[in-house]
């Protein structure tokens, strides 16, 4: 019974309703039977699926000290730990506490867990720091554990467009990642912002348009198609 009585949160968050997910698990009274714990995993995976950063931290780092105060844990716990760790380093760097994101990340790498992912996400607050050459070093070191890794493919291919380095490597990258999410905004963005770079505003723009459509908030599409507009009219 305390088992099943997440599971009509769980069938709404497996669903992409990550709103109406929250507010069943919110609704959940004290004595529901649910293991705390349990239901603090899931209020913090619905909050960071609701880009609800402080929130989500809030109840993975309760997930992740509560391990710290048992002295055994199982199998299923021990991977939930990692992988709270693991988004708990995400949402540090998204919130703009890098070198928390930073510091979790390493010890991820020092038990080996997800290399490809941490790599790539190293990379990219090395990127945020202004650092590319670390940021491409990192990016490389996640290919060679994954070479289909579209995070990494699309934050290679985006890194070495706008530091306009060897960009028929960009383009390879930017397009191995979008065969793999093939709608997913960042990567149609990186493809037309290489695109852009080599000076190919009619592919440029046909790309940074389908992110647009994608995701019309995103700040950084608007600014890519503004300086393609700006640059058609010379």
């Amino acid at each position: 019974m305390a088992e099943n009585v997440l599971n009509e949160g769980l069938l709404l968050y497996k669903s992409g309703d990550y709103s109406n997910a929250l507010a069943y698990f919110i609704s959940l009274p004290d004595d529901c039977g649910a293991n705390p714990i349990d239901l603090a995993y899931y209020l913090g995976l619905c909050y960071s699926k609701l880009k609800r950063y402080d929130d989500a931290l809030l109840y993975l780092e309760q997930v992740v000290t509560d391990s710290n105060d048992k002295k055994t844990l199982s199998e299923k716990e021990q991977d939930r730990v990692l992988q709270c760790r693991y988004l708990l380093a995400v949402l540090y760097c998204l919130s703009g506490r890098k070198k928390l994101a930073d510091f979790e990340l390493n010890k991820l790498l020092d038990i080996g867990y997800k290399p490809a992912s941490v790599y790539a996400s190293l990379a990219y607050i090395a990127w945020e720091q202004g650092n590319s050459g670390l940021s491409c070093e990192y990016y490389e070191k996640s290919l060679s554990y994954d070479g289909s890794n579209p995070t990494a493919l699309n934050g290679m291919g985006y890194v070495l467009a706008c530091e306009g380095a060897d960009l028929t490597k960009a383009l390879s990258c930017c397009k191995k990642a979008l065969d793999i999410l093939p709608d997913s905004a960042a990567c149609l963005d990186s493809l037309g912002w290489v695109y852009y770079k080599m000076g190919l505003y009619s592919e440029a723009k046909k790309y940074l348009e389908r992110a647009r459509k994608e995701d019309n908030s995103n700040t950084i599409i608007m600014d890519h198609l503004s300086e393609l507009a700006n640059a058609e009219q010379l």
